[in-house]
């Protein structure tokens, strides 16, 4: 299944595009995936990036064109959402709205997040640095992230405190297909 196709599937199982751009998140990353693929000057490449851009001005979401993300990328509200260029996330990831991720500056964290699959990111998260969220996590709300994260765990507070859980995404991360 294509990454578009896959992303739209998310919404509860929608299978035409035309219903899924009611969607702000797959709206956006409908545009976000063929913007992604032609050139940057190119005739198409400029064409959607220039609708990227209106709708990020929209919707409020600052994820660039060249960020990678796999398929069944997950937008669950309109609202403030950074992601920095250099961010890499897996399959089936959700992200609510007011939520960055980002690059650390300086220290030893200095760099960008690496996001496993199945990754749930509630509002209100900060993710920063050069760290690794494992697969089947779930990032509650509010939560400051600049620590390594395990698989199979749910992630609270400020300073981050990790909690290992069974299955943390489990009702959480739905509409996966088969």
């Amino acid at each position: 299944m294509d990454k578009i196709k896959s992303d739209l599937f998310r919404y509860g199982g929608i299978k035409t595009i035309s219903k899924g751009k009611r969607f702000p998140g797959f709206h956006y990353m409908y545009y976000l995936r063929k913007a992604s693929k032609y050139k940057k000057y190119s005739i198409l490449g400029i064409f959607y990036r220039l609708i990227v851009r209106h709708l990020s001005f929209k919707y409020g979401f600052q994820i660039p064109v060249t960020t990678s993300i796999d398929e069944g990328f997950y937008i669950g509200h309109w609202g403030t959402i950074v992601i920095n260029a250099k961010v890499k996330i897996g399959k089936y990831c959700n992200i609510a709205h007011s939520t960055t991720i980002g690059q650390a500056n300086r220290g030893k964290l200095k760099g960008y997040p690496t996001i496993g699959n199945k990754v749930w990111i509630g509002t209100g998260s900060v993710v920063v640095g050069n760290i690794k969220i494992g697969d089947n996590v779930l990032i509650a709300p509010n939560s400051f992230v600049n620590i390594d994260i395990p698989n199979n765990s749910l992630v609270i507070g400020n300073p981050a405190k990790i909690i290992k859980k069974k299955d943390p995404t489990d009702g959480y991360i739905n509409n996966i297909p088969n």
